[in-house]
């Protein structure tokens, strides 16, 4: 029954898009409920983005398509939006909705835009893939943290050191 329910989830998610690929070291499926339950270092790969998580959860409709991922426990992650950028960083938790290609991630989020050098560090951060586009909320009157890289900054510097 479970690899009856695996071969549907991975059969669904490539009508709709690139291969599903879920590695981890105990799975258990409830197919009418439509939930699969990876636990145990748990490896999630869907195109260019990766998911690393003690324990996903995927929650799938009617017809066996992929709704919602619920990655919980250190969660790491590797994502490619629409735009080309990258992002990479790690949460407590991490929420995705594939209809409208959203991350959610919550507590201890630190997030980095690796091709334009920017970090968020914070709480609450929403990365949306199809705009390029991420928004940040503090919790427990905690800062949100933005890092950017400043290139004009460093030129100066290599100018002014090459004058002395």
């Amino acid at each position: 029954m479970k690899k009856i329910v695996i071969l549907t989830i991975f059969m669904a998610t490539a009508l709709f898009s690139e291969e599903l690929r879920v590695k981890s070291k105990s799975f258990n499926a409830d197919q009418k409920k439509g939930i699969s339950i990876f636990e145990g270092t748990v490896n999630v790969i869907k195109g260019n983005d990766e998911l690393n998580a003690s324990r996903v959860t995927i929650y799938t409709d009617a017809e066996q398509k992929p709704i919602k991922y619920i990655a919980e426990g250190n969660a790491s992650f590797s994502v490619l939006t629409e735009e080309k950028a990258l992002y990479v960083g790690k949460a407590q938790k991490v929420v995705y909705i594939p209809e409208v290609k959203e991350y959610y991630f919550y507590q201890s989020v630190h997030l980095k835009q690796i091709n334009e050098r920017k970090e968020i560090i914070g709480d609450e951060v929403v990365l949306k893939t199809i705009e390029g586009k991420a928004y940040a909320n503090s919790v427990k009157d905690e800062p949100v943290v933005m890092i950017f890289d400043m290139p004009e900054e460093k030129e100066k510097k290599k100018k002014s050191n090459k004058e002395k």
